[in-house]
């Protein structure tokens, strides 16, 4: 039996509803709230003699999230450009946002080995005036409280695993099953999925949107950009004792500890003594090791680390991965019957690290373009939704990610190499000297062999440099995937595709060390000993230890595995962070 056949006297429910937003988001919450503002600001006009046209009747708005609840799966740095927030609800403050604390101050220092020294002049994309340090998990959940209010449907639990086609229309979802044990056969508990009809679909899955990327390969949306780029980035949250943290401070490092791959780290402070400690790594790199946890790890060793967060104690942690391609590996954004928006069209800065505040615009702009259709008889062809690109590029999305929409590609050359060309890219409004600059090859590609990185002698003498856990400021990963909270029925099934395991054994393990067990920020691979060669290991896939940062999907150099949705409900149990 496969996963979309069903037992004997099983069918699937069918639910109609007028407007599906898959992902339950910054930017998919952003989207389905604003389009019922909207809606009743459009009807209120009509009716009160203000504008001419038609009343829109009632809408079904359904907002299907994969995690147990809102914010459960919801993980940034996160400083917020308050911009979109405060066109979206222009009292948030009064509303009860949950912003933690405005910032006051913001510094950047580079390490060294065991020293470090400060700019004298904080750079200009890390400035951060006006803007909050917040958990974007804690923003998320308000957020769904705001729709809720306004009888906006929202289904947690419920992962879309299939989209479906009338012709090259998308006209709605199919969810996963629940209930299915690991080798697919249903439990007594199963529940079929349903079958969500729409007359438009908006993508908001974040990044590397698992659905998304298979519609993004069926209609090729994305022939002529960029390659998709990605960073992976780690952070946790650290307890420190009453009295000893100022909060509203934001504080970006470079150089130590990363020496293979291009990066840095963040340091935030928030109310009640805690400080959030992250640190972020492109995956393009050369470098089979990476390994942003261990990193993360390391890092707290350096002595102008240790003065911040000695005595403290790490209470949460996640992981993620971000698109860093930018404005030219931006996908084409909306098609028959769909729109996608925020993360899984990779629409983050990666200058200044702010992807929030995008995410929600591009929500807005797709909920007008929404109203539009609406008030044309539901017409959501191609020639409709096409009004959604015109308003991305008449808002700050298009401008914000226009001025770095080389950054990455600059930056991907190493430090020394790429400071003349930011420099130019500053001076000529993101073009420098070549535009668009290209990115040629994906993450997977880019990733060499050990010996090529690292020498001879480099993976025993990495492997050797780990910070001894103590359950209090350092941690092994299994550990620190305690601190996620994250749950997975065992008895399900492997939501992580490995295509062929011979290639882990012969080739990937002797000669890369396999990255998937360095770059996984959460233990989900492990070399074991081969069953089928004496001598050599087998990849062992523990998938309820996933947190869903989609890495393994991304960097795999033989793009040998595949991430799909787990049963819903499945995964990290994020707050704090």
């Amino acid at each position: 039996m496969t996963y979309e056949q069903l037992p004997d006297g099983v069918n699937r429910e069918t639910m109609d509803a007028d407007v599906l937003i898959v992902g339950g988001g910054s930017a998919g919450l952003s989207c389905a709230l604003h389009l019922q503002n909207q809606i009743q600001m459009h009807n209120e006009d009509v009716s009160s003699g203000r504008k001419a046209g038609a009343i829109i009747p009632e809408q079904m708005i359904v907002v299907i999230e994969k995690a147990s609840e809102i914010g459960a799966h919801s993980l940034s740095g996160a400083v917020l450009n308050p911009s979109a927030l405060r066109e979206l609800i222009p009292n948030f403050k009064e509303e009860g946002a949950p912003l933690d604390v405005e910032v006051k101050k913001d510094a950047v220092y580079y390490l060294g080995s065991d020293f470090s020294f400060k700019l004298p002049v904080t750079p200009p994309p890390f400035h951060n005036d006006g803007n909050y340090i917040t958990s974007i998990s804690k923003l998320n959940r308000w957020l769904a409280t705001k729709c809720e209010e306004k009888g906006i449907n929202i289904f947690p639990g419920f992962a879309a695993v299939e989209a479906l086609y009338d012709g090259n229309k998308i006209v709605g979802v199919r969810t996963g099953d629940k209930g299915r044990d690991k080798n697919g056969v249903p439990k007594p508990n199963f529940e079929a999925g349903l079958i969500l009809k729409s007359k438009v679909t908006i993508f908001a899955e974040g990044t590397r949107g698992s659905l998304f990327k298979k519609v993004s390969e069926k209609l090729n949306l994305r022939e002529g950009k960029n390659k998709e780029v990605f960073e992976e980035g780690v952070k946790e949250v650290i307890q420190m004792p009453p009295g000893t943290v100022e909060a509203g401070q934001v504080i970006h490092t470079m150089g130590f500890p990363l020496s293979k791959s291009i990066g840095g780290t963040f340091i935030y402070t928030l109310p009640g003594d805690k400080i959030v400690l992250g640190l972020v790594a492109y995956l393009d790199s050369e470098d089979p090791l990476l390994d942003p946890h261990r990193e993360l790890q390391i890092l707290k060793t350096h002595p102008f680390i240790q003065s911040m967060i000695k005595g403290g104690k790490v209470i949460a942690y996640g992981g993620k991965t971000l698109p860093a391609g930018g404005w030219y590996s931006m996908p084409k954004l909306y098609g028959n019957g769909f729109m996608v928006c925020g993360d899984s069209a990779s629409m983050v800065d990666v200058q200044k690290l702010k992807g929030i505040h995008l995410a929600m615009k591009s929500g807005m702009n797709a909920a007008e373009t929404v109203i539009d259709g609406l008030l044309a008889n539901s017409d959501f062809s191609e020639n409709q939704t096409k009004g959604y690109e015109a308003r991305i590029h008449n808002s700050f999305v298009k401008t914000e990610l226009y001025k770095v929409r080389n950054f990455h590609q600059a930056l991907s050359k190493g430090i020394l190499s790429s400071l003349p060309l930011l420099g130019i890219q500053e001076m000529t409004g993101g073009r420098g000297l070549q535009d668009p600059m290209p990115i040629n090859e994906s993450d997977a590609h880019t990733t060499q062999k050990v010996l090529d990185v690292w020498g001879p002698m480099g993976y025993e003498e990495q492997m050797g440099a780990l910070p001894k856990a103590d359950g209090h400021l350092f941690f092994d990963k299994l550990s620190s995937v305690y601190l996620t909270g994250t749950m997975h029925d065992e008895d399900s099934p492997n939501h992580l595709i490995l295509k062929d395991g011979d290639i882990c054994r012969s080739v990937c393990e002797p000669q890369y060390k396999s990255p998937c067990n360095h770059f996984c920020p959460a233990s989900v691979y492990e070399m074991v000993p081969s069953k089928k060669e004496t001598g050599k290991k087998d990849l062992q896939i523990n998938y309820t230890n996933c947190i869903h940062c989609k890495t393994c999907d991304i960097k795999c150099p033989f793009e040998n595995i595949e991430w799909t949705v787990p049963e819903g409900g499945g995964g990290p149990q994020y707050r704090e962070v």
